[in-house]
């Protein structure tokens, strides 16, 4: 019976731009442009998520089942202890939607407008199951998102946010950064 996650030669043979330590990937997520992706240490990506273009994944990451990631030529970025629960989509592109230019990937270049930013996604943040991200959107340190919000604005550190469009409700206990210190002092 075959493992869940690809093995260690599979990996290095995807092409990855740098791969790290203990990385585990689902047989069944897929990639595209994997000569612009990065993947640090302890990083874990699920069953049926689909990461395309520039992306840049630190250490201890986890990228539940189902979640996409477009990170086109802008790139998105998960610094460490980032999370990603199920059904997540995060976005460094989209057309315009105003009705000034055409849209979808059937359309020649110069009919279209794409909007292009970065997505960045900080330090010991977590975005709840369903949520959507779009272009230009900084998930600050240690932010929480609840599940099936929309983030079209960047967020406070260490902020509680949810909502259709996603709103600051409160502030978030920084507790984990003492459990961090105590992980890395006993490893």
């Amino acid at each position: 019976m075959r493992n869940s996650f690809l093995s260690q030669d599979e990996l290095r043979n995807i092409g990855f731009r740098a791969i790290g330590d203990n990385v585990q990937i689902s047989c069944k997520a897929s990639f595209y442009c994997v000569e612009n992706m990065e993947i640090g240490s302890n990083v874990r990506i699920d069953d049926f998520c689909f990461l395309s273009g520039k992306i840049t994944l630190g250490n201890y990451i986890h990228i539940a089942v189902a979640s996409i990631l477009y990170g086109s030529t802008e790139g998105i970025e998960m610094e460490d202890f980032s999370g990603l629960s199920p059904r997540v989509t995060i976005h460094a592109d989209s057309d315009d939607y105003s009705g000034e230019s055409l849209t979808n990937p059937t359309t020649p270049e110069e009919f279209k407008t794409i909007i292009r930013k970065p997505v960045v996604i900080k330090r010991h943040s977590i975005i709840g199951s369903g949520c959507t991200i779009l272009p230009g959107v900084v998930i600050e340190e240690g932010c929480a998102i609840g599940a099936m919000s929309l983030v079209a604005k960047s967020t406070n550190p260490w902020t509680i946010n949810a909502g259709i469009p996603c709103k600051e409700i409160k502030l978030r206990s920084k507790k984990l950064l003492e459990l961090e210190q105590e992980m890395i002092v006993r490893r």
